[in-house]
């Protein structure tokens, strides 16, 4: 059964890209990082890039993308193969969104412009079959569906990209990648500008996405569903390893472990050797064997043992005294802007341990409900009583830009300790994780990760008893965020978080709310149960769009003049394409539907989860990527059933 996943990629029926990497070396000012770094990326596989901020992942992309030339070595792929990579700059201009994500399949752009002024019959046949071949006619469907996915609903695709912020600018960014459907994708960090909803549907479109990925992240959760390598970068080398995240994790410790055994085994051998010769090598009986001790010693290859550098912990002061709960009680509450509730029914309690996980898409409240816990935003009716005596500490990723840029960490803290003394300032600074030089280091040469930590300190300085946190895990790699996930578990005051990072979700938060339809409520579920409900609600949006474009394409055809017009193409040969189309797309279903039954076949054995549990495990979720396949194929033989029909 190991082959099936294979099977599938070739019955996907499309190009695919491999990445050669040899001798690759960059020095980036006196920092070298890549050192003769070599490596093969799979046809079609899904990679996760990681590795420390800084390290070189983002330059990396640069010289894939040939924005940057090697320093030595060479970077290849297919010369044919298609790359896609959101730009650095978010997009702007007068066009509406679902515009410029069409307008990212150049193809299909080109060809319906010329499509407008073509009068030649066997250019215009030419032109018509070349757009059904790419399925032209599906175009604004896939474009709008990808938008829905990343949080842009009718109203807003049709609306000026000028008239979005840049975070919401970049999502119409990956839109348009997506939506191109390149052979070699290059995601830098995808995540940091959606929200969870739109993280769970982005995890859920990559995990069947038929070609080559090549994705920088942080997120656990992305990088275990997603992807079936790891792609490391440590020490200036480049290390590709089999399956997801966890499976990398695992597979380093193991190999960490086995190369510090080796080490101490050579180690006690040295020791040992070296013993002999200090003691022997001045008898004359012995030298002999002293010197040939001593060559041994030359020989032998000194094992180096893979070491993690060390990540400096967050320190999250706990309050000097609790309150008695609730902290904070509302008995229907109503809140919003000027005159325009935005939220409202809200009768909720907030105890002085609660640890609480927000979810709902943007746009729903979530930020409204945080300043209203805040003390930021006042009710408009209802009761809610605080504690007298409750104080709150906010973190949010925008307030970085409030730092100022030509201070340094010291001169931040410094006025939240006006009687410190400055070994005492400094002490602090280095709790907060600056240490010595970095104490004094100028904001703008801090890197994001840096601005996030000081910002984490400065928000919680006073020790709080509540604390809230709006996506506190961007611009931190995997062993901050774990350090982040630690302090957040030792902190003793309540805890407010809103997050696409669902790991940290999961590690962090005990109650889930929901903000949605106007108002905030428990969900009584887990994040697996979210995850199914957002991606159900997804489909059910794009089955009623379906519907209902469907009912207008009928209704405008019954309404219409009934106009003899000589066709473009003949009636039998959009039938014969059509048909052909159809064939094909039936043909692919029978053979998912074959490779269904041959797992369903493997996992109906009583004994399959015993004998072999991963080899199981693995089985099912490959039925469930087929199952995701055939769902997709569904909807394209629906939609040529009706080409068929109009034919």
């Amino acid at each position: 059964m190991d082959d099936l996943r294979p099977c599938l990629r070739r019955l996907r029926g499309r190009k695919a890209a491999m990445i050669h990497i040899n001798d690759l070396t960059y020095r980036l000012g006196p920092r070298l990082l890549f050192d003769k770094a070599t490596v093969a990326l799979p046809v079609n596989a899904r990679v996760g890039f990681v590795g420390r901020n800084g390290t070189g992942k983002t330059t990396l992309f640069r010289m894939i993308s040939n924005e940057l030339a090697p320093e030595d070595g060479s970077i290849s792929y297919p010369a044919k193969a298609k790359l896609g990579r959101v730009e650095q700059e978010a997009p702007g201009g007068p066009g509406a969104l679902i515009d410029f994500v069409l307008e990212a399949d150049r193809e299909r752009a080109a060809l319906m412009e010329e499509a407008e002024i073509a009068t030649d019959p066997h250019r215009i046949a030419e032109i018509q079959t070349r757009l059904v071949d790419i399925d032209a006619h599906s175009a604004p469907a896939r474009a709008g569906a990808i938008l829905s996915g990343l949080g842009f609903d009718h109203a807003a695709q049709q609306r000026a990209l000028s008239e979005f912020s840049g975070g919401w600018r970049m999502r119409v960014a990956l839109a348009a990648v997506l939506f191109s459907t390149p052979d070699l994708l290059l995601l830098d960090e995808p995540t940091n500008y959606l929200d969870l909803e739109g993280t769970l549907w982005l995890i859920d479109y990559l995990a069947t996405y038929p070609a080559t990925i090549l994705v920088i992240s942080h997120d656990r959760d992305m990088l275990d569903a997603v992807c079936d390598h790891i792609l490391h970068l440590d020490n200036s080398k480049l290390t590709l390893w089999k399956g997801n995240y966890t499976s990398f994790e695992k597979q380093r410790r193991e190999l960490q472990a086995i190369q510090l055994k080796h080490k101490k085994k050579q180690d006690d051998q040295r020791k040992h050797l070296q013993a002999f010769v200090d003691r022997f090598r001045a008898q004359a009986t012995k030298a002999r064997q002293a010197q040939s001790r001593l060559k041994v010693l030359a020989k032998m290859e000194p094992v180096s043992a893979m070491v993690d550098s060390q990540v400096l912990p967050f320190h999250i002061p706990s309050p000097t005294k609790e309150l008695s709960p609730p902290i904070i009680a509302m008995d229907g509450v109503s809140t919003g802007y000027d005159d325009k509730v935005i939220l409202s029914r809200l009768s909720l309690n907030i105890s002085n341990d609660d640890r609480i996980g927000l979810l709902g898409s943007n746009g729903n409240g979530k930020s409204t409900f945080a300043k209203l816990v805040g003390g930021r935003l006042e009710k408009m009716a209802g009761t809610m009583r605080r504690s007298s005596k409750l104080t709150v500490g906010f973190f949010a990723q925008h307030q970085i830009d409030d730092l100022d840029p030509n201070g340094t960490p010291y001169s931040h803290v410094a006025p939240l300790m006006r009687d410190g003394t400055e070994a005492k300032i400094r002490s602090r600074c280095a709790q907060m994780g600056f240490p010595h030089v970095k104490c004094d280091t100028r904001i703008t040469e801090l890197s994001g990760g840096e601005k996030a930590r000081l910002l984490m300190g400065l928000a919680t300085f006073a020790g709080p008893h509540l604390l809230i946190m709006d996506e506190p895990t961007n611009h931190l790699d995997i062993d901050s965020r774990a350090a982040l996930i630690e302090a957040i578990n030792e902190y003793q005051g309540a805890v407010i978080l809103v997050s696409h990072d669902r790991y940290l979700l999961e590690a962090c938060a005990d109650r889930l709310w929901l903000v949605s339809g106007g108002t905030v409520e428990n969900f009584d579920g887990d994040m697996d149960e979210y995850r199914r409900y957002v991606l159900d609600q997804a489909g059910s949006e794009r089955e009623a769009k379906r519907r209902a474009a469907r009912d207008e394409k009928n209704a405008a055809r019954e309404e219409a003049p009934k106009v003899e017009m000589r066709p473009v193409i003949a009636p039998h040969v959009a039938r014969r394409e059509a048909r052909k189309k159809l064939d094909a797309v039936e043909e692919k279903m029978g053979q998912f539907q074959k490779l269904v039954t041959r797992i369903d076949e493997a996992l109906a054995s009583p004994d399959a989860f015993i004998r072999d549990p991963m080899q199981a495990k693995k089985l099912a979720g490959q039925r469930q990527d087929l199952e995701r396949a055939l769902a997709r194929l569904e909807e394209e033989w629906l939609l040529l059933s009706e080409e068929l029909e109009t034919a």
